[in-house]
């Protein structure tokens, strides 16, 4: 058995469980993840071959995946980020300000955390933002790596995206993989609403 080396991730629907496919197979060691920017229809715009056809299965290979490899934080470490780092919310904004919550128990944010809405992150063709421009988006929420930065959303799904899009921007964060749902479950932990991190 080996380490896995690499593969690739190629959306097909949903740009936020891929994102978090990509984020899943970094976090379980493999080096090197492509993510395919825009999905299967940038792939076409381009006009780039598909295959079509019966896929042909391949051999089940041997590589030996072991987690640990990006970054996490749990709620107490989440809770000191939004404090003495910066924790980004990237949930839609309404969801941010406790306006609607259609899944967890309480609505609202992490004290402290910033909103940073994951699909400000997109141009209007679906694919990333330039570097430069996320680079911008994300100093101007106080994410410019020169403090410890995390990041959550609902379940830890489109946080995933969020890191990539920090990662394309050339810094790193921590995933808080229990994210809202986790935060919210537990009445002891607070719940800020508003347009301002509380």
């Amino acid at each position: 058995s080996h380490q896995a080396r690499a593969a690739a991730v190629l959306p097909l629907s949903s740009w936020t469980t891929t994102a978090r496919a990509w984020w899943l197979l970094r976090w379980a060691g493999v080096a090197d993840v492509t993510l395919l920017d825009g999905a299967l229809g940038a792939w076409r715009a381009a006009g780039l071959p598909l295959e079509t056809g019966e896929p042909v299965p391949r051999e089940p290979g041997d590589a030996v995946l072991t987690g640990g490899h990006l970054p996490v934080v749990n709620a107490d470490e989440a809770a000191a980020l939004a404090r003495r780092g910066t924790l980004l919310d990237a949930r839609a904004a309404e969801r941010y300000r406790g306006e609607r919550e259609p899944v967890d128990p309480r609505a609202g944010h992490v004290p402290g955390a910033r909103s940073a809405p994951t699909g400000e992150n997109l141009a209007s063709d679906g694919t990333f933002l330039p570097p430069d421009a996320l680079r911008a988006r994300f100093a101007a929420l106080g994410a410019d790596g020169s403090s410890p930065i995390g990041v959550y959303c609902g379940s830890g799904v489109t946080a995933a995206h969020q890191i990539a899009a920090l990662a394309l921007a050339g810094t790193d964060a921590a995933l808080f993989p229990g994210s809202w749902s986790a935060w919210s479950a537990d009445p002891a932990r607070p719940a800020a609403t508003g347009h301002r991190p509380g």
